[in-house]
């Protein structure tokens, strides 16, 4: 049986080069780059040489990139890091109903100790309110945390705006770019942004290992404290083999975004296209245009999603629900249901999100497989208006 991945947003697979590139360093260059022995020595500059690439992905100087273990410490760094430093000054945070649980249960754990959070809503295609996000701030306001691009959607959020907000109010600004690292090109400069959060195994780099830009003059308490590394904001044995690793995929992400993004909206928009000749009752979730490259949100009306989700996984097809990080959740997505989306309908949406594997035939085996399913999914829900007419 034909095994077609279709679910990039949760994770990828590692790139050729990023293998090469990692492999000596999980056999002889094993030294802890923390050592000032020839065995330290000769892995340091490696590491060094990875921050560089890093940096140069984003328009970053290379001491404002520290390593950290993936994009869920990256978000708790940022957001726990500046209210823990900026205590004295506010406890207020700004950020979105949206984001991912990374951010979001962050934010929970910061206001059972006292801190206050607004969470911005959205509209019916998952966009935020610029004058609504104006309103919120306040004289206590330190941070405002809003995810680059939505890892369900695949929505882009407005950054580049909200970096002048709070670059004219004098208050911090961390986005949660996990998603959006290496599927577009991102200027950290450019976007006006103190924080930026990524991941190394969503842009084909190895799983465990991330970064955070912090702007030169941030300041920020250590969630984890220890040695000296990192300039002192992220105790811990340097990752070698992880941080080149990630140094490398971000140099191929660096070269190859142009092409990709073109490739990739190409394939997505195929995909959309044939999907709706097809079936009727397909709804787009999400913003038309402003999305990542590779995602496609679909809600296929009076269909169970995860049954759906199984029964194309039966034909080799791998895709998504939602968001890994909630595959155990039973409840619908909650960035669906900050949208407006109804449960019932929430639930019958799947998130096609496309890589760089992905060809026009993989398109085709899909389409092959899927108009059967919805419409054997569909003759047994009593709702279904139009039984027998696809």
């Amino acid at each position: 049986m034909k095994k077609i991945y279709m679910d990039y947003n949760a994770t990828s697979p590692l790139h050729p080069e990023v293998l090469d590139a990692m492999l000596p360093f999980l056999k002889d260059n094993f030294g802890n780059p923390s050592s000032i022995h020839w065995a330290g020595r000769c892995v340091t500059k490696y590491v060094e040489e990875a921050r560089e690439k890093v940096a140069n992905l984003l328009n970053a100087h290379p001491t404002e990139i520290v390593f950290t273990g993936g994009g869920s410490e990256s978000d708790n760094f940022a957001i726990k890091g500046v209210a823990y430093a900026l205590k004295d000054k506010g406890t207020h945070i700004i950020t979105t109903q949206v984001e991912h649980p990374a951010v979001l249960n962050t934010c929970a754990y910061l206001e059972k100790i006292g801190y206050e959070v607004t969470y911005l809503p959205v509209d019916r295609e998952g966009m935020i309110d610029l004058d609504e996000l104006k309103s919120s701030i306040t004289d206590r306001t330190i941070l405002l945390s809003v995810m680059y691009a939505n890892n369900e959607t695949g929505n882009i959020l407005p950054i580049k705006e909200i970096g002048e907000i709070t670059s004219d109010r004098g208050i911090l600004f961390h986005t949660d770019a996990v998603q959006a690292v290496g599927k577009t090109a991102i200027d950290s400069k450019d976007l006006k942004v103190d924080l930026l959060s990524m991941s190394g195994h969503k842009l084909y780099g190895p799983k465990g290992v991330g970064s955070l830009y912090v702007k030169k003059g941030t300041m920020l308490i250590p969630l984890i404290h220890g040695g000296h590394q990192e300039r002192n904001r992220r105790a811990g044995t340097e990752n070698t083999p992880g941080i080149v690793g990630l140094g490398k995929a971000c140099e191929v992400g660096k070269r190859d975004v142009e092409y990709q993004s073109r490739y990739l909206a190409n394939l997505r928009d195929t995909l959309h296209k044939r999907i709706i000749d097809k079936l009727d009752h397909v709804i787009l979730n999400g913003h038309p245009t402003e999305r990542l490259p590779n995602t496609l949100n679909l809600n296929f009306e009076f269909v169970e999603g995860e049954a759906l989700l199984i029964s194309l996984d039966l034909e080799g097809v791998a895709v998504s629900t939602g968001s890994a990080c909630s595959s155990g959740s039973v409840g619908p997505s909650h960035v669906l249901t900050a949208m407006g989306v109804p449960s019932e309908t929430a639930q019958g949406s799947i998130r096609f999100s496309l890589g760089k594997d992905n060809t026009e035939e993989d398109i085709e085996h899909v389409i092959g497989v899927l108009p059967n399913i919805v419409t054997r999914l569909r003759s047994m829900s009593p709702l279904y208006p139009g039984k027998g007419s696809e």
